[in-house]
């Protein structure tokens, strides 16, 4: 009769813990959570930052789902049911919301490839250039006309130390 006590409570105990560490694995989802990736379909700008009303609903839209222990998934899914697909803050990847995941890139892609392209030939055009304007010189200085060179005389006369 011990035996089956003691027994019973140790597999009791076991369940318990068991599904301690299940909850304590899932995180819980709070508002916060899915408030910075949805938006406001009135204000269209994101629901943390959102002040109307409708930003209000939404808010308490979010908390009841949150309080019925949906995911943030879930919960963005029931969102999109309910609002639309413009609630959502990012645009999808398939279909012509790629371009707005694959413009961006493209342009950085292409900057670089230009400077990759242009900046050598840039820099051999200046070492050009100042190796003719010095070759032209017979020295690395820039030519004074005579004009110049008498006046720079003179103010160097002048401050003579």
């Amino acid at each position: 009769m011990i035996r089956r006590a003691a027994t019973a409570l140790a597999v009791l105990l076991l369940v318990l813990a068991a599904a301690g560490t299940a909850s304590a694995a899932t995180p819980r989802t709070s508002l916060n959570d899915v408030e910075d990736e949805v938006m406001c379909v009135t204000c269209g700008v994101p629901l943390n930052i959102a002040e109307s009303p409708q930003a209000d609903r939404e808010r308490a839209l979010i908390q009841s789902l949150v309080d019925r222990g949906l995911t943030k998934a879930q919960i963005k899914a029931e969102l999109v049911n309910e609002l639309g697909p413009q609630v959502i803050a990012e645009p999808p990847k398939h279909g012509i919301g790629l371009a707005a995941w694959l413009v961006p890139l493209a342009l950085v892609l292409a900057a670089l490839a230009g400077l990759a392209v242009y900046l050598p030939r840039w820099r051999r055009a200046r070492t050009a250039q100042a190796g003719a304007h010095a070759s032209s010189n017979g020295s690395s200085q820039p030519s004074l006309s005579a004009v110049d060179a008498a006046r720079l005389d003179e103010d160097l006369a002048r401050y003579d130390v």
